[in-house]
Order: C-alpha cells, then sequence, then structure tokens
C-alpha cells in the first residue's frame, strides 16, 4: 500500500510518501520545496549524481521518525543549503524549504 499526506515540519508542510513493503520496514520519504529526506533504501549516491538536495536517515518506520533520526549522509547540494550530517530530520527539512 502507497500512503501520501502532510507532514508538519515547523511552521510548514511537507509531502510524505510511505510504501508498505512485504515482511520489511517501509520505504519513506518527506518532500520540501527544495529537496528531501529519504529511508536509507533510497541510494544517496545515485542523488548526488543527480544533483539533487537529499539526506538520508535510517532505522525508520514512520514519519516521526524521519524528523527525529539524524542525518546520516546529505548530497553535496543538500550540504550547500545547510544540511549537515548528524542534525535532525526535522532541521535538515526546514533547511530544504
Amino acid at each position: 500500500m502507497i500512503s501520501i499526506m502532510s507532514v508538519k515540519v515547523y511552521d510548514k508542510s511537507c509531502l510524505g510518501l510511505r510504501v508498505e513493503l512485504p515482511d520489511s520496514p517501509p520505504l519513506l520519504l518527506v518532500v520540501a520545496e527544495k529537496g528531501f529526506v529519504m529511508c536509507g533504501f533510497l541510494n544517496v549516491d545515485v542523488a548526488e549524481k543527480l544533483g539533487v538536495a537529499a539526506a538520508v536517515v535510517s532505522g525508520v518506520k514512520s514519519f516521526e521518525d524521519v524528523l527525529d533520526a539524524d542525518v546520516k549522509a546529505a548530497t553535496s547540494r543538500a550540504k550547500m543549503l545547510g544540511v549537515e550530517v548528524g542534525v535532525k530530520g526535522a532541521e535538515a527539512l526546514k533547511r530544504l524549504f
């Protein structure tokens, strides 16, 4: 099943995408205006090659987990927008507005 919903980050709304997978944690993606935070299922190296602003969090099972998790990796474009490894997902999204 695929769920799309609004995810509140500070005073902004992001688009949240959740894909339920068989015998697996869900695939999660939260999209802001200039970039997105993704779970570990998605590949940061490919995001880098595509030149997008993306950050990766891992060990997440819900949108709340994405917001609370520490960023493990970020593309150079995300870093130019102020995203740093170690910040919370919510802070990374704030910098991607």
